[in-house]
């Protein structure tokens, strides 16, 4: 199970490029409108993964696996125009807790998020964020990386 917080933010937070990051090119092979989802992702152009996600908001099913490069190639024209191309950077938090802010690109240009993964529901509920993260969308299908790619940034 992934229990985890998303939230927009206005801008990316100050000394953002001095965190570690990874590029991301993600597409979606399958989006069922009940919340499951099937993608492949390349990480920093060399790691591919095959991902099965499961349900919507704070608490979601995911399975992930490794699989060739030459799969993710076989694949990734499948994915059409429901792509996500982002470089996601890791900023520590208090309490041993990470924010993945993530810049996209492309048609989703100017829009930064963050999520944080939390061992716990009780953790996620009690977590405080920092200012500069802005606005909690974990309830809003609309900020899903699987809305986004198809329907674009929400108006």
């Amino acid at each position: 199970m992934e229990i985890e917080r998303k939230f927009v933010l206005e801008a990316p937070p100050d000394g953002l490029a001095s965190h570690d990051s990874q590029h991301f090119e993600q597409g979606y092979l399958a989006i069922d409108p009940a919340g499951a989802e099937v993608r492949v992702r390349r990480k920093d152009g060399t790691v591919s993964v095959m991902t099965v996600k499961t349900g919507m908001g704070l608490v979601r099913g995911e399975e992930e696996w490794e699989i060739e490069p030459a799969h993710f190639d076989a694949l990734w024209p499948l994915t059409g125009d429901r792509r996500v191309v982002k470089t996601r950077y890791f900023v520590p938090l208090d309490g041993d807790l990470v924010a993945e802010v993530d810049v996209y690109e492309g048609e989703l240009d100017g829009l930064v998020t963050a999520e944080v993964e939390f061992p716990d529901e009780a953790t996620a509920l009690a977590f405080e964020a920092p200012a500069w993260m802005g606005r909690d969308v974990t309830e809003d299908k609309r900020y899903g990386n699987r809305v986004l790619a198809v329907d674009g940034i929400p108006a």
